[in-house]
């Protein structure tokens, strides 16, 4: 099972490590060429500095979860292709750092979450919420790890609106998980920023993002915003490298209303943020 989260005493902040060649903001590493043994001493070496700047969990994936309606198409992985490179990646992370953090995996596809976490990741992060496949939710379930269910959707189209979509997926995505036998306290919430959304309905989520957690029980809630195509479109179109401020701005508010997780590229300059602001937000 799983290390316990102590929810309401600190926001945990999550480091993204990307064993991918095309992650929208620059940072996959897995380069054409370098050898699985290579990939994973980067791998390593990343979340060694995360966990050296503050992260007490680091998020492994190996397939791209970039919207298509933002980023275009991009092809599909299969699931052998991504154990290939996530489960070695998650097993060195374990093994080097396994009593420092927590290690996640990035996956919507149920054998890979369940080799993950064989291989030693205590969370699965299913950006589709164990909806494309409930696998994911099972595999958690079994090992007793936590599954984070991010509203996602393909299009921007919110006929009923944008906030009480999310509110409604996500209750349904909680009754759904539970049902399969995840404990209602291994279950984290997000509201999907970037995902099937545009700039007015992130805005609107993150402004009524206490609101949010209120509607959804107080669940454990995450939030990342890390370099998001909206921060470059709020700041006149700042390229990815270039939202580091306008991420620490979303990081700071979103704990203010309430995130217990939140999940960032910039490990070491947003744990300041989050140190500062949990000061003053949790005493």
């Amino acid at each position: 099972m799983a290390r316990k989260l102590a929810w309401g005493e600190r926001t945990y902040l999550m480091g993204i490590v990307n064993v991918t060649p095309d992650s929208f903001s620059g940072d996959g590493l897995a380069a054409p060429g370098l050898s699985i043994a290579e990939i994973v001493e980067a791998a390593v070496e990343q979340a060694r500095g995360f966990a050296d700047a503050g992260a007490e969990i680091i998020d492994v994936g190996a397939e791209s979860t970039r919207p298509r309606d933002a980023y275009g198409d991009h092809p599909e992985v299969d699931a052998a292709t991504e154990a290939s490179l996530a489960v070695p990646v998650v097993r060195g992370i374990a093994d080097a750092l396994g009593e420092r953090v927590l290690v996640s995996i990035d996956t919507s596809k149920g054998s890979v979450a369940e080799a993950a976490i064989e291989a030693g990741a205590g969370m699965v992060n299913d950006v589709w919420a164990a909806r494309r496949d409930p696998g994911t939710a099972d595999a958690a379930a079994m090992a007793g790890a936590y599954l984070v269910l991010m509203h996602n959707q393909e299009g921007r189209e919110y006929p009923r609106g944008a906030f009480a979509t999310v509110v409604a997926s996500l209750s349904e995505a909680v009754e759904a998980a539970v049902a399969r036998g995840v404990p209602r306290e291994r279950l984290i919430v997000d509201p999907g920023i970037g995902f099937g959304k545009g700039t007015a309905e992130n805005v609107e989520l993150l402004h009524r993002l206490a609101e949010l957690k209120r509607e959804l029980g107080g669940m454990p809630l995450l939030v990342g915003t890390s370099r998001k195509r909206f921060i470059g479109e709020l700041l006149d179109g700042a390229a990815a490298e270039d939202r580091l401020e306008g991420t620490a701005a979303t990081v700071a508010l979103a704990i203010a209303a309430g995130a217990d997780i939140v999940r960032v590229h910039d490990v070491a300059v947003i744990d300041r943020t989050r140190r500062v602001s949990d000061a003053i937000v949790r005493g």
